[in-house]
């Protein structure tokens, strides 16, 4: 009998250290898995090619800073109203331009520096303008495409009466009022 109180002792000792130790966490109940989402549909690109800045006749080269059609002011010597030549493939650029594009409507505001009588400089501006317009006629513009203007000294860019302001104020600005 004695070992069968031993034995009962021992399973009522085993009974009370396993009821003693701390609960072990549940085991995650292992569900469905959670359904994956669906992938966002996707969305077609569609991807366009930058201006080639030397196609003249590509409207979106207005915008684009390496291409000479966003240059759109040629500035010209005290007293003079011929081209120079740095200016020269800027007109030729939108000489291209204007004769691959019909509808297309230019304005040639022609100005001048504040030195002179106010006449001299609206004559000044003109013959400016009509120095870019006969360039653009020449490479297939057409006449009823361009208008010159003439503003004189009326419109400065810069109001210093140095030199280094009024070469800004002589200048003809290519204006496009019909792309």
């Amino acid at each position: 009998m004695n070992t069968t109180w031993r034995f009962l002792l021992a399973l009522i000792v085993a009974g009370a250290i396993s009821a003693c130790q701390s609960t072990q966490p549940e085991p995650e109940s292992v569900d469905a898995p959670e359904p994956t989402p669906e992938p966002a549909p996707v969305e077609e690109v569609t991807t366009v090619a930058a201006p080639d800045p030397h196609d003249y006749s590509d409207v979106r080269n207005f915008d684009n800073s390496e291409s000479l059609l966003s240059k759109r002011v040629i500035y010209f010597d005290f007293d003079k109203s011929e081209v120079k030549s740095e200016y020269r493939d800027i007109v030729a650029a939108h000489a291209s331009y204007v004769a691959s594009h019909y509808t297309s409507r230019v304005t040639l505001e022609g100005h001048a520096d504040e030195r002179g009588t106010r006449e001299y400089n609206l004559g000044l501006g003109e013959r400016r303008g009509n120095a870019i317009t006969g360039l653009l006629s020449a490479a297939g513009g057409r006449g009823n495409q361009l208008d010159v203007v003439s503003y004189g000294e009326e419109r400065p860019v810069c109001r210093v009466s140095d030199e280094d302001c009024w070469w800004q104020n002589r200048r003809v600005e290519i204006i496009y009022t019909a792309r």
